[in-house]
């Protein structure tokens, strides 16, 4: 026999930090949510038109996250993804709050910034959104290219489609399959 399942609603995600109403603060400013509950440690934002909310837990332990992880890093368990019609004006309003671009940038339609507590956050622009994409310069993409070689870190075309050369002899090779997503996802 089977239980039906409850109900269940998503409230809120989760972030500690090591002060929840610093960060709440800086949240509340970049997005403009309203401040509905408030103790020691704790605080939680939610949307005006409302829907799930942002929550911001005092952790005296916390430990940022290292973007791009390395093996032995600190890796984040999560990070928030915000849509914007504007990329630069979404990056300079985030910067003026007081949040601080990643060096690493791996998309040219994606931004990665980092809060005050250092998770990492992208702003990104929608397929869906009128008008061109951001521009790619050729400056910008040989810096990013620099920057993987010299990390020397796996890029996606390497894991979707390795050199021949570097294969060991072995099966038939099993295509790598990517899950479908709407919008672009800079950080997994």
């Amino acid at each position: 026999m089977t239980t039906p399942r409850p109900s269940l609603t998503l409230s809120s995600t989760v972030l500690d930090a090591p002060d929840a109403a610093e960060l709440a603060d800086f949240y509340r400013r970049l997005l403009g949510w309203e401040t509905v509950q408030e103790e020691p440690g704790w605080v939680k934002l939610l949307p005006p038109g409302g829907g799930s909310g942002l929550g911001f837990q005092t952790a005296k332990p916390y430990t940022p996250p290292a973007w791009p992880a390395a093996p032995g890093d600190q890796l984040m368990m999560l990070h928030l993804d915000f849509e914007v019609i504007d990329l630069e004006a979404g990056v300079a309003h985030a910067v003026a709050e007081g949040a601080r671009p990643a060096d690493f940038q791996p998309q040219h339609d994606v931004r990665v910034l980092f809060d005050p507590a250092g998770h990492p956050f992208c702003l990104f622009v929608s397929d869906g959104t009128p008008g061109e994409p951001p521009a790619i310069s050729p400056e910008w993409v040989a810096e990013q290219t620099r920057e993987i070689a010299e990390q020397d870190r796996v890029t996606i075309q390497d894991a979707v489609a390795p050199d021949p050369a570097d294969r060991p002899a072995g099966p038939v090779d099993r295509p790598v399959g990517t899950a479908g997503r709407a919008e672009p996802d800079a950080l997994s």
